[in-house]
């Protein structure tokens, strides 16, 4: 099996320091990215990691929001959610935006290496919770509420810098939210985007 690459994203340093300790002493050739932020982790320089392990609070895009951003440049990589908040809604929110996996941080050390270590040799991971989106759902599920904000704006034209004064949000938040939404519909501009969305009903 080839080394192990693993991009770490996380806020709380500590958090990461002690994942860190217990990835690397279960992982053998191990190499370890970490990052604070999907901001900087769009900033990583490790080349094509195997795994992201994304927490979901994070400041800025959260996880769950910043998924497809992560595809988008790793498409290889497999995204392992990491959360205290094992709620059905963040389940299914993650699968359907194409997690591998979701970890509970309440997890022992064995069980993470052991989700880990499967995923790595391409076995199927259960999940803490099975759920599945309401029927006719699928397309609204690609958002978060905050992402339509977003999108709602974008689609009448306002530029980033005036959609963070609508929503009290930083110009670079903003940023992050658009090339996620734009990520999510598989579009590469914002006029596609607009157009994507009405089509598909997610905006007036």
């Amino acid at each position: 099996m080839r080394p192990a690459r693993i991009l770490l994203v996380d806020d709380h340093a500590l958090f990461r320091c002690g994942l860190r300790m217990v990835l690397s002493s279960g992982i053998p050739d191990l190499e370890v990215a970490e990052a604070a932020s999907l901001e900087e982790a769009m900033r990583c320089a490790m080349v094509d990691p195997a795994l992201v392990l994304l927490d979901i609070q994070l400041h800025g895009l959260n996880g769950l929001e910043g998924i497809a951003l992560v595809k988008r440049k790793w498409p290889s990589a497999l995204v392992v959610i990491l959360s205290s908040d094992a709620a059905p809604q963040n389940v299914r929110m993650a699968q359907e935006r194409g997690a591998a996996a979701f970890v509970s941080k309440a997890d022992s050390a064995d069980n993470i290496l052991a989700v880990i270590e499967q995923l790595r040799q391409g076995l199927p991971i259960l999940s803490p919770a099975h759920a599945s989106a309401p029927d006719g759902d699928g397309d609204r599920q690609l958002l978060t509420p905050r992402q339509f904000e977003v999108l709602d704006l974008l689609c009448q034209g306002l530029p980033n810098k005036v959609i963070g004064r609508r929503l009290n949000l930083s110009e670079n938040t903003v940023r992050g939210h658009v090339q996620a939404v734009l990520a999510a519909l598989q579009v590469s501009s914002r006029s596609e985007a607009g157009f994507a969305a009405r089509r598909r009903g997610l905006v007036s």
